[in-house]
């Protein structure tokens, strides 16, 4: 069985990557998810301010103590002109590539287009394959206009790009007024993927304590079913590779987002449930599947079920919401 796929101009032997996760700091773990057979594997996000926390202490420092002596201010460059990180980052991301032979993709997550997207140049000559930007973007400004969102996100891929030459997927929300103009605007400005979709983690509010507290629920296959819709809508009609993630646990779930259009399909709420085995058993099922439906690729199945073939993308959605609501019986 042929489980080749392409993915950012990378050739993988499956669609089965690793998304970013915990899991993914441990080396000893990046070996063996690629002997349960994943792909490739996208290291656990550095964060944006983590950057920025870096660059205020490095500056706090250099000026402590700097206005006894007005002259020794000439002794240190401004702190713009440096151009430092988490060191250990970088070390993980050169010591991943060492650990394993399957591509490495770093994570940068962030919010807005500044300084820290130039930190991406130092994690490509760490030794990374590709570069996923997880654009966590909560706006709350009212003021703040739809066309204001669109452009941050754009801005912030350009940035990158000017400073890279690796592939550079998106990693995005689906809440745009027009996500698929969203998608068309970041594949012409040169996004080679388009991860679908971040999932926003919802805080919880502790009764007893009357604090506001982080709430991390691991996903279900249910929710599989938003990036499969705009997967399906999407292939063919941007140049960027489809990544699916979200609710992806078993081979039913990849085979599904496959036929919509994916060229791979991301696990990571299945692997810190089960375990990173759970690899292995996804890509057994996928090939018993396949070879009992007389498939001899992934590429024979990929898109199959999209829109593609039809004239009119929006009438296929609408057709199949209406036939959703018709044909719903309810239980007496």
């Amino acid at each position: 069985m042929d489980l080749t796929t392409n993915y950012l101009g990378l050739k993988l032997r499956s669609p089965l990557v690793v998304s970013a996760s915990p899991l993914s700091e441990n080396l000893d773990n990046l070996k063996r998810m690629e002997d349960a057979g994943a792909s490739a594997i996208v290291l656990n996000s550095l964060f944006e301010e983590q950057l920025r926390q870096d660059r205020l202490e490095l500056n706090q420092n250099l000026q402590q103590g700097t206005e006894s002596f007005a002259e020794s201010l000439t002794y240190f460059p401004e702190a713009e002109e440096y151009h430092l990180g988490p060191e250990e980052y970088l070390k993980h991301v050169a010591a991943a590539k060492k650990t394993t032979r399957v591509p490495v993709i770093a994570s940068l997550n962030g919010s807005s287009a500044g300084g820290w997207t130039s930190y991406a140049k130092q994690i490509q000559q760490a030794g990374a394959d590709a570069l996923e930007l997880n654009i966590y973007y909560i706006p709350t400004d009212m003021n703040l206009t739809g066309t204001e969102v669109e452009m941050t996100y754009l801005d912030i891929l350009k940035s990158v790009k000017s400073n890279v030459t690796i592939p550079v997927a998106v990693k995005l929300s689906p809440f745009f007024s027009n996500f698929a103009n969203m998608a068309k605007r970041l594949d012409q400005a040169g996004a080679n993927g388009l991860v679908l979709f971040n999932r926003f983690y919802q805080p919880d509010i502790e009764l007893e304590t009357l604090e506001v507290k982080p709430n991390i629920l691991l996903s279900t296959p249910m929710a599989m079913r938003l990036p499969l819709r705009w997967i399906a809508l999407l292939h063919g009609r941007v140049n960027a590779s489809l990544a699916a993630t979200s609710g992806i646990h078993r081979a039913s779930d990849a085979l599904k987002m496959l036929m919509a259009g994916a060229d791979v399909t991301m696990l990571c709420s299945t692997l810190l449930r089960h375990g990173i085995p759970q690899i292995a058993a996804i890509e057994r099922d996928l090939v018993s599947w396949l070879t009992e439906h007389e498939y001899e690729s992934v590429s024979q199945l990929k898109g199959s079920l999209s829109q593609k073939n039809c004239a009119e993308p929006a009438a296929f959605e609408r057709a199949q919401y209406m036939k959703a609501l018709t044909g719903y019986t309810a239980a007496h």
